[in-house]
């Protein structure tokens, strides 16, 4: 089958890990992918597959959101009518392009998938999930008009189905991880860095990340030499934080890492991974450390609370996360016991829910059952109007 893959590959976020995963799954079971995406430059990119690549004009892009150039809607109607692909799938990037989407496939008589990210909350706590709640809202109207939607919890179906999308068009599908290689295993990690008991946050520094109730609670901890907490990853907050929490505090910041061996490296050395967020999807930051047999503490914002349930991991409130953080901390530090048994359980967790192999064999028979219905509504139109001559 021939895929048109409408995705991101930069900058780093969550939607760029999901679009390499998938494309390179999927062409390692012999299907044929075209990606599409916003790009001006002829840069490379670390572990992405080697395919088929249109690059579409934009004025703005960031990890959230992009704004095409107007000429990016008849370059891309000129690419699928070029390419000519059995299906299009959208991983949404909150573009207004995502809107013009299904008038395009349609016109094209082109089965359209799309896979909805965007973070949110099961409640209203915060400035931040109410905000998201409203884009939901706001992307429910466009939604409707996919052939499909992939969502990565029931929580996340529920929400879309309250805003009037169809049960019936929204097929849950979580992320899910290459078990082989995010898996627990030696790293010298921790010992370059001369410390007993390594947490590590490792994601975007961004608002929604609420990563400063983290660096809160670990500077009113005062843990100790023995502990560091590693922070790995970049955003727009970070020269902002980095004044206020330094390495007299034991923490250390690392920087955006790039390179997945190494951030495999960095997740098999941690004993706590900690994800503080106010909303989310379904985190692969989460899943990745999960796979490795780390122990994990997060937030119940988006299906992250529904992936540590049952023992898997600890689930915090997105309320007062400072607070809790502060009653855990401590607890970690002096019970290294905890480490090995809940990383235990979420690496049970994964190869019992998210491994990427069954969720790709998810995807392929979703594929083959939009191809076949659209391509029946197509017979059908035309018996009918053979019907009418």
């Amino acid at each position: 089958m021939h895929i048109a893959w409408l995705g991101k590959k930069s900058p780093f976020c969550g939607n760029v890990t999901y679009g390499r995963e998938i494309t390179n799954a999927l062409l390692n079971r012999e299907h044929q992918v075209s990606f599409l995406h916003f790009d001006r430059s002829e840069s490379n990119y670390e572990n992405w597959p080697n395919c088929a690549e249109i690059r579409l004009p934009f004025f703005y892009k960031s990890q959230i959101y992009t704004i095409p150039t107007l000429k990016s809607h008849d370059i891309l109607i000129e690419a699928l009518e070029k390419l000519k692909p059995d299906i299009v799938h959208a991983s949404l990037i909150l573009s207004p392009l995502d809107f013009q989407l299904p008038e395009i496939c349609r016109k094209l008589n082109l089965p359209l998938v799309a896979t909805f990210h965007p973070g949110f909350d099961q409640k209203l706590r915060n400035l931040k999930s109410i905000i998201q709640f409203i884009g939901y809202k706001l992307y429910a109207t466009c939604l409707k008009n996919y052939d499909k939607i992939i969502v990565f919890s029931n929580v996340q179906k529920n929400l879309l189905v309250k805003f009037g999308v169809n049960k019936d068009k929204i097929a849950i599908i979580p992320n899910g991880v290459d078990e082989k290689k995010y898996s627990p295993g030696k790293s010298d990690f921790k010992n370059n860095l001369d410390t007993k008991n390594l947490f590590l946050y490792l994601g975007r520094i961004s608002t929604e990340k609420n990563i400063d109730s983290l660096l809160k609670a670990w500077k009113d901890c005062k843990l100790g030499e023995d502990s560091r907490l590693l922070i790995v990853g970049s955003g727009h907050l970070e020269n902002h934080l980095k004044k206020y929490y330094t390495i007299e505090d034991g923490i250390i910041w690392y920087g955006f890492v790039g390179l997945e061996e190494k951030r495999i490296e960095i997740l098999r050395a941690a004993d706590v991974f900690i994800l503080p967020s106010l909303v989310e999807g379904l985190s692969l930051s989460l899943l990745e450390a999960m796979a490795c047999g780390v122990a994990c503490i997060a937030t119940d914002a988006g299906a992250d609370g529904e992936v540590l349930d049952k023992g898997a991991g600890v689930i915090m409130d997105t309320h007062n996360v400072t607070t809790q953080l502060k009653n855990l901390l401590p607890l970690f530090r002096d019970h290294p016991e905890f480490h090995q048994i809940l990383g235990q359980k979420a690496r049970e967790r994964i190869l019992e829910r998210y491994t990427l192999n069954n969720n790709i064999t998810k995807l392929e028979k979703l594929y083959m059952e939009v191809f076949a219905k659209k391509h029946y509504q197509v017979i059908d139109y035309y018996h009918k109007e053979s019907d009418n001559e």
